[in-house]
C-alpha cells in the first residue's frame, strides 16, 4: 500500500506559478513511478506529467508543456509538479498517483489505468 498526500494548491492569477507536493509513505519510495493528473468539473481526469522510479524519464502533456516540470527527491518521499505561466485552463483538481508496477528505473506511465494508488486532490484555481 501506498498513501499519497498532496499539498500547495490555491487562488492564483493568471500567469502566476504554483509549486504542488505530494508526500508518498507506506512503501519503498524508490521503487514507485508518480504522475499527476488533473479533472476539471465536468471533464474526464487526464494526465498532466509523470516521472520514472530514477527521476532520469520524465514526460509532460501537450498542454502543459514547457510551463509545468515534475521532479522527485527520493530523499524526502516527495514528488513534486511546478506550475509557471498559469493559465484559466489549468483550473483543476490536481491529484497525484502511484505505481509500483514493471522494474524498469526509466519507465514513466501516462495513464490512469496504469496507477493503483491516488491522493486525496488539491485544488488549483487561475483566475483571469
Amino acid at each position: 500500500q501506498v498513501q499519497l498526500a498532496e499539498s500547495g494548491g490555491g487562488l492564483v492569477q493568471s500567469g502566476g506559478s504554483l509549486r504542488l507536493s505530494c508526500a508518498a509513505s507506506g512503501r519503498t519510495f524508490s521503487s514507485i513511478a508518480l504522475g499527476w493528473f488533473r479533472q476539471a468539473p465536468g471533464k474526464e481526469r487526464e494526465f498532466v506529467a509523470a516521472i520514472s522510479r530514477s527521476g532520469t524519464r520524465t514526460g509532460n502533456a501537450d498542454s502543459v508543456k514547457g510551463r509545468f516540470t515534475i521532479s522527485r527527491d527520493n530523499a524526502k518521499n516527495t514528488v513534486y509538479l511546478q506550475m509557471n505561466s498559469l493559465k484559466p485552463e489549468d483550473t483543476a483538481v490536481y491529484y497525484c498517483a502511484a505505481t509500483n508496477r514493471g522494474y524498469s528505473g526509466i519507465t514513466y506511465y501516462v495513464g490512469p489505468s496504469e496507477y493503483d494508488y491516488w491522493g486525496q486532490g488539491t485544488q488549483v484555481t487561475v483566475s483571469s
